[in-house]
């Protein structure tokens, strides 16, 4: 009944044929109710269905041309090489026209036929023979509910086509040359228009062939293009040029000009030099006396009108004073006096911004005549698409033009050829009875609904969130699966002939003790007992809490099952009803609940209340819930109900709780935390996944050791050969001695 993990994982990844018969056999109901209700809608329909007749007849559409025989008389001949556009003729068979003779030909019979009635029973179709090879033979087919009226419609079709046909026929002969000398003139006429749109196309675009200029213009386009890019190439070289000679000369290129004419004017150089052996003399003079000395005075004079000298010859060399050495005399000394090095670089600078400034001007000028070039290649599309349309008309035209003037040549010579000869090669038939096909449409109906009462199911299935199988809860949960409790055979008087999804079947046996002690169940949790401790060995288990996520999927059962099966085994167990909310362990063990958990924890008894029961002879002691408290909460999370734990746990081998439901209070996780391990009992078609993803994430923090799948029908079946003599007998055995003994642990 349990399998690994490593056989979950695989089970769940496969999706193969037993998990879909699995799921339609779960969706039964829904599945053979949608199959019976298109059934009944089918078979009535299939055998309300008025008889159906089809006639037929066959025309030969050739062309019929006459030419002259080698002894100067005529013969009629068929000409093969005459391609025929039966899509044409099939075409001009149906045509409203030809319908509406047909239906007045057939009024006086029929008075209520109309061309849309011919028109949807009548078809029209080329025969074929060999490998898809057509002939020049038509078939009409028309179909309808009278054996006569089908041939007598056909009959009437048959004369229309052949009146038609030779009316046609005299038609193109009186008509032949007279239809080409009108169009002549209109072909010339038109011809004439095409050439001239195409001549004013030219001049107003000042083009003779667009595709060529075109390409032209691309490859200029190209060119421009290829010459900015290598133009930006040289514009960073340049401009990286620029900036380190900026850096190493620590000047900006007006003041590298400024200071490179100054270092080159020798005038300049000497008042320079002049100033600078003032400066020095000052400078001596200064240490000795005072401003006020006679030398110190001469020498600013002399200083002074040096500056003014200096100055002056600024305005020589550079046209006018710069703002930058306007500032002090320091700043006249410092300009231009710059060395050969010095020099070379500031004239570099100067070259490399001029050569900056000429190839981002040489780049604007390239980038205006891509953008020139580029709208001039925007325009081509449109214009060489309208001159290729202007062309084409022209050759239209002329085609056109010559197709007539060798028509009228060839008319010349053949006025008497005719156009295509529509011969019937077979007549009208009485129509033979086409159906209907009872049997195939009732087998349509039934296949249509297996396949709608299987969409159904699968439907009903997808919006299903419940568990319903052991694979689907083992898939779902990542804890291990520890077993499958089998569900209760449902009771005699509670079933029915047959069973709809909204019925619930009455199930035995009812009470705990009697479910725990029926043998399918009691070796399925003898099973589940083994898992746990194969699962837990190492480790020791003294206490255990089992819980769900819901209420009412069999925890009190479990409990009371698993403590069996260790009692069994020659353990102490001890079972604490821990659900203060709802307790019903006591109601169906028929105890005591005046004292128990929560008069314990709460301080209103000292010593525990226990219960000795001793179900199939084992014993086992059970303490009941007690009066409902207003805090459970705060009993069961108190240091009392850790203590408790912990001293039962030394008296017993092993304890087990029954808590309430995980989702919706915190009382089954706030116990769990007490105790050395948690089982999940989850009912099968109750439980929904989400729960189940809720409830075990509230565990993972917990040591949880597995989840217990309950009322699976898959285990039921593996007890088959456990006859009804054998349940009954069970029954019979039950043994429960319920004591009420009040001892300390």
């Amino acid at each position: 009944m349990t399998q690994s993990n490593d056989d979950a994982t695989t089970t769940e990844t496969e999706f193969g044929y037993g998990q879909l018969f699995a799921i339609l056999w779960r969706r039964r109901f829904w599945f053979l109710g949608v199959f019976c209700g298109v059934l009944s809608i089918a078979i009535p329909l299939a055998l309300s269905k008025e008889p159906t007749y089809r006639s037929s007849m066959e025309l030969l559409v050739e062309p019929n041309y006459q030419e002259n025989g080698g002894d100067g008389g005529e013969s009629e001949v068929t000409d093969s090489a005459v391609d025929v556009d039966y899509a044409t003729q099939l075409n001009l068979m149906r045509s409203s026209e030809l319908l509406q003779e047909a239906v007045e030909r057939l009024e006086s019979e029929y008075p209520h036929i109309s061309v849309e009635e011919l028109q949807g029973s009548l078809t029209l179709k080329q025969v074929v023979e060999g490998e898809d090879e057509p002939t020049k033979i038509v078939q009409a087919t028309y179909v309808g509910n009278d054996p006569a009226r089908t041939k007598e419609v056909l009959q009437a079709l048959k004369n229309v086509y052949q009146k038609y046909n030779l009316e046609q026929q005299e038609k193109r002969i009186s008509e032949g040359l007279s239809f080409i000398n009108e169009q002549l003139p209109v072909a010339r006429e038109n011809l004439a228009e095409a050439e001239q749109e195409l001549r004013q196309f030219r001049q107003n675009n000042n083009l003779v062939a667009p595709e060529e200029a075109a390409n032209q213009t691309a490859n200029a386009l190209r060119n421009v293009e290829q010459q900015r890019q290598s133009l930006d190439a040289q514009y960073q070289e340049t401009q990286a040029r620029y900036d380190a000679l900026k850096k190493q000369l620590g000047l900006s290129p007006q003041e590298a000009l400024i200071s490179s004419r100054l270092s080159e004017s020798s005038r300049y150089q000497t008042l320079l030099n002049q100033l600078q052996e003032t400066e020095i003399a000052l400078a001596e003079q200064r240490a000795q006396y005072t401003d006020a000395h006679p030398n110190v005075k001469a020498l600013l004079e002399q200083r002074q009108q040096q500056l003014s000298l200096l100055k002056e010859e600024v305005r020589q060399v550079l046209g006018e004073v710069p703002e930058q050495l306007k500032i002090t005399p320091e700043a006249l000394q410092q300009r231009g006096q710059l060395a050969g090095t010095e020099l070379n670089l500031a004239r570099s600078l100067v070259e490399a911004r001029t050569n900056l400034q000429s190839l981002r001007a040489r780049d604007q000028s390239l980038a205006e005549t891509e953008q020139q070039l580029r709208a001039q290649l925007d325009r081509f599309p449109k214009l060489i698409a309208q001159y290729n349309s202007l062309q084409q008309e022209v050759e239209v035209r002329r085609s056109t033009l010559q197709e007539l003037l060798q028509a009228r040549q060839q008319l010349g010579v053949e006025l008497d050829r005719g156009g295509f000869n529509w011969q019937v090669v077979e007549t009208p038939r009485a129509g033979h009875k086409i159906g209907p096909n009872t049997k195939q449409d009732i087998l349509l109906g039934a296949v249509v609904g297996l396949f709608l009462g299987g969409v159904a199911a699968f439907l009903r299935e997808v919006v299903d969130d419940a568990v319903h199988t052991s694979d689907q809860l083992r898939g779902q949960v990542s804890l291990p699966l520890l077993g499958v409790t089998p569900s209760l055979p449902p009771s005699e008087a509670g079933r029915f002939v047959v069973n709809f999804p909204w019925q619930r079947l009455d199930q035995t046996p009812t009470s705990i003790l009697q479910v725990v002690q029926w043998l399918p169940f009691r070796e399925s949790l003898d099973m589940i007992y083994k898992n746990i401790q194969l699962l837990n060995r190492g480790s020791e288990l003294s206490s255990l809490v089992v819980t769900s996520a819901l209420a009412g999927e069999g925890k009190s059962t479990l409990v009371l099952g698993l403590a069996i099966s260790a009692a069994r085994l020659d353990q102490r167990v001890l079972v604490i009803d821990a659900d203060l909310r709802h307790s019903s362990l006591h109601e169906e063990l028929a105890l005591s609940n005046e004292e128990g958990l929560s008069t314990l924890l709460s301080g209103e008894t000292e010593q525990p209340n226990l219960h000795h029961i001793s179900p199939l002879g084992s014993n086992i002691d059970l303490l009941t819930a007690g009066s409902t408290p207003n805090d459970p909460v705060k009993l069961l999370s108190s240091q009392g109900m850790r203590e408790l734990i912990a001293e039962f746990e030394q008296s017993y081998d092993l304890v087990m709780l029954d808590t309430p439901s995980i989702l919706g209070t915190v009382d089954a996780i706030q116990t769990a935390s007490f105790c050395s391990g948690v089982v999940m009992v989850g009912r099968l078609d109750r439980v929904t996944q989400s729960q189940l993803s809720q409830a075990t994430t509230m565990l993972s923090k917990l040591n949880a050791i597995g989840i217990v799948a309950n009322g699976g029908r898959d285990a039921m079946s593996s007890y088959a050969a456990v006859s009804d003599s054998d349940s009954s007998s069970s029954n019979d055995l039950l043994s429960c001695s319920a004591g009420s003994s009040s001892h300390q642990n």
